[in-house]
């Protein structure tokens, strides 16, 4: 078999395809056209989030088997299509779901100990400490929508900070033990002092947060998504802790990046330009799931799971 890689990936994915006796293509600079002038020849297709993989590609796709998609989202992928033609679609959220993680905990630490903002105070001369004082996250109560394998890893890594976790997932039971309990939305809206989104973009998360889920809120938590931009409404969000609903968010991802995010300060965007003086939230340019570490292990647990369907 033969397999096309269009994006940067861990030499070991090559690998360990090589090894399962696929012949690899690794053209990480090739572009759509010649995509489309090529992709005939190949059984698997490796991605990451560069180009959709749409009905004109997959329609050129005569030989496809396989997509294997280098991270856990796959909603660049027309999914359906795939089911009808037989194509299956393969993802990694194994491989970054421990990044994912500690990146969530870092951005709730960054937000209620005030740990950016003074930060920034102190590169600019003010040493202000009666002001900068956080809240800790001893007997609070963490509410985690989505609990697959980054909600569950953020779970694990509440561990060791006496909180409750309110887990929400719509599609998972039985998952609930000792500190993390199984939780209904509602309830998670009602006593969770931080939230924590970890769902993948589908129409039913699309905009899940927006007003009417934030003016609904009990106890103006914490807001922290490390999933899709789009599940948050960034306006909605903006008008939310101006308003006091919420006490602060910490966000890896936005809803409009690829339009507007890369080039921040060209594009005239105020309501991202309002949201980042805000000294209660901190950014981070969607680097959650990526480490030196998930890098490698995103490449071993795709090559495994592909390999793995060839010769079930």
């Amino acid at each position: 078999m033969k397999a096309l890689i269009i994006d940067k990936v861990h030499n070991l994915l090559i690998d360990k395809l090589n090894a399962c006796n696929i012949e690899t293509d690794y053209l990480p600079e090739i572009t759509r056209q010649e995509i489309l002038s090529t992709i005939a020849n190949y059984e698997i297709l490796i991605i990451r989030s560069k180009t959709p993989i749409d009905k004109e590609i997959l329609d050129k796709a005569g030989k496809l088997k396989i997509i294997g998609r280098y991270g856990a989202g796959t909603e660049g992928i027309d999914k359906q299509l795939c089911n009808q033609t037989g194509i299956k679609v393969i993802n990694s959220p194994e491989g970054n779901r421990n990044a994912v993680g500690e990146h969530t905990l870092g951005l709730l630490l960054a937000v209620i100990n005030k740990i950016c903002k003074s930060f920034s105070e102190i590169k600019n001369g003010i040493w202000n400490r009666n002001s900068n004082w956080g809240f800790e996250l001893e007997g609070k109560t963490v509410g985690i929508i989505g609990y697959g394998n980054a909600g569950s890893a953020f779970a694990r890594k509440l561990a060791g900070f006496d909180v409750e976790v309110l887990a929400y997932d719509k599609y998972k039971s039985g998952f609930g033990k000792d500190y993390i309990k199984e939780a209904s939305l509602e309830e998670v809206m009602n006593y969770a002092d931080v939230i924590s989104f970890h769902v993948p973009l589908t129409e039913e998360t699309r905009q899940m947060a927006n007003w009417e889920f934030f003016s609904n809120l009990k106890k103006k938590p914490v807001i922290l998504n490390t999933s899709r931009g789009e599940v948050v409404n960034t306006r909605d969000l903006l008008l939310a802790l101006k308003n006091g609903l919420i006490s602060g968010a910490g966000l890896d991802v936005l809803e409009y990046e690829k339009s507007t995010f890369e080039n921040i300060y060209k594009t005239g965007n105020k309501t991202l330009e309002e949201l980042l003086k805000l000294d209660n939230v901190v950014v981070t340019p969607h680097i959650a799931g990526w480490t030196n570490e998930s890098y490698s292990k995103l490449a071993f647990y795709l090559a495994e799971k592909i390999c793995q369907h060839i010769y079930k």
